[in-house]
């Protein structure tokens, strides 16, 4: 598909490195010359220098050619503008980056008069995200699928573990009791594998299991993981995603303290969230946290706009003994480091923005709209893909048994929702019309659920 993406910042540059391996054919539009000049060095794009309301910048880049243009500047205002010009200049589909909480309030009305097809706002998306994993303490992560009927999450296994040393085709048999997940993913170092019945689990495992949420939450339970709800919340920063946070954990009756060192900011955000404590101070001072009594609450979420402000904080965090310690990074480089220091549990707002759109396009891309991507997360450092899917009357694979079927290596089908009840398949399950299938796939590449396939039996 032609995609053509205004603005060359780091979600612009993310969204089209993810693009452009998908074989797409990527235009980037952006004022400065200096960040297209980066783009052709490291990207297969074409780039364009100028404002992405120009109508006759847009032009040269080919907006009536476009089928899909996606506005990521770091003004929404100027996105939207992007969106109804580059509509009404032909393009075919457009999707704005939108961020401010004011626009929530009437978003339906601005995607109708000025034309926008999609908006993606990552900070709701990444508050969202946090939330979830507050639910657990102990994981990475939590993805939804099948409308939030099914969950996929993450944990690292540890001395003592019970599962450790246990081969997965041995699993339920000498652990009969154990409730019935799908293990999805291991993460061994920096290597990602789709397990196997002969891979033995082993400590420093990051192991992916996926079910519906009473079966998830047996499982975590059975395995003496603490499943303890998390009850007080401190977080660094007064930020756009901090306040969809305190929003989200306001209704479930949290205490939530916020620490802000910017005065303006801080009185803003007590205004807009009366119910939150607000303190006036540097989040990074390890004095101000330990008087704010930073050891009592369960939870610590680090979201100022400086990554190493952020590590810092949480590692002081982690050695005080916070139950769960959460890290916004925008650095991939990073990611392994913040392993090693024992900080498993970060978030990207790059990540969250390039997922969604790269959802979208597949939605888009696929040669029909019944066997689009319904939902896409990226898994260990984007080695592994959980996608969704629901199966259509022409399928040639529907009613066969499983077993039967040849599914590639580097992929398994996860759980199978039918009706809504939830099931994690087995040899003799088959896949029907109407179910919602989620598979894991190591690589990618996947846009259609045939594709997982090698081959499908008569």
């Amino acid at each position: 598909m032609r995609i053509l993406i205004i603005g060359d910042g780091k979600a612009g540059h993310t969204i089209a490195q993810s693009l452009i391996t998908e074989n797409h054919e990527v235009t980037i539009v952006d004022r400065s010359q200096e960040a297209l000049t980066r783009s052709q060095e490291a990207l297969d794009a074409r780039t364009v220098q100028g404002s992405g309301v120009n109508a006759d910048t847009l032009l040269e880049a080919g907006v009536k050619e476009a089928d899909i243009v996606i506005a990521v500047t770091v003004s929404d205002e100027i996105n939207m503008l992007c969106c109804l010009t580059a509509k009404r200049l032909g393009a075919g589909y457009a999707i704005a980056r939108i961020r401010d909480p004011e626009y929530n309030k009437s978003l339906g009305f601005l995607m109708q008069e000025l034309l926008i097809d999609y908006v993606i706002n990552p900070d709701r998306l990444l508050a969202q995200e946090i939330s979830r994993m507050l639910r657990y303490p102990f994981t990475g992560g939590v993805e939804t699928f099948a409308r939030g009927r099914v969950e996929m999450m993450d944990f690292r296994l540890g001395p003592g573990d019970k599962l450790l040393g246990l081969a997965m085709k041995d699993l339920y048999r000498k652990l009969p009791t154990l409730p019935r997940v799908l293990f999805c993913a291991v993460q061994r170092g920096e290597e990602a594998v789709i397990p196997k019945g002969d891979m033995v689990l082993q400590e420093g495992d990051r192991v992916y299991v996926a079910a519906d949420i009473p079966t998830i939450t047996r499982f975590f339970a059975s395995i003496g993981k603490n499943t303890a709800g998390i009850h007080s919340v401190m977080v660094l920063g007064a930020g756009r995603i901090a306040f969809y946070l305190c929003q989200l954990l306001a209704q479930t009756r949290m205490k939530v303290t916020v620490i802000e060192r910017d005065e303006a900011r801080a009185l803003e955000f007590k205004q807009m969230l009366p119910e939150v404590d607000v303190i006036l101070g540097d989040g990074t001072d390890q004095e101000l946290l330990t008087a704010e009594g930073l050891e009592q609450f369960d939870a610590f979420v680090t979201l100022s706009g400086l990554d190493e402000e952020n590590i810092m904080a949480a590692l002081y965090a982690r050695r005080a003994g916070v139950r769960r310690v959460i890290v916004k990074n925008s650095r991939d480089t990073y990611l392994e480091l913040l392993g090693e220091l024992g900080l498993d549990s970060a978030v990207s707002v790059r990540r969250a923005t390039s997922d969604s759109i790269l959802r979208t396009v597949r939605t888009r891309s696929a040669a029909h709209a019944a066997e689009a991507v319904e939902r896409l997360y990226h898994l260990m450092d984007n080695a592994v893909e959980a996608l969704e899917f629901i199966a259509h009357q022409e399928d040639s694979f529907l009613g066969q048994p499983l077993r039967t079927l040849q599914v590639r290596q580097d992929a398994l089908i996860a759980v199978i929702v039918r009706a809504g009840q939830v099931r994690v398949p087995f040899g003799e399950d088959s896949i029907q019309q109407g179910d919602r299938v989620v598979v894991i796939v190591k690589g990618g590449g996947v846009a259609r659920l045939e594709d997982i396939f090698t081959q499908v039996r008569a």
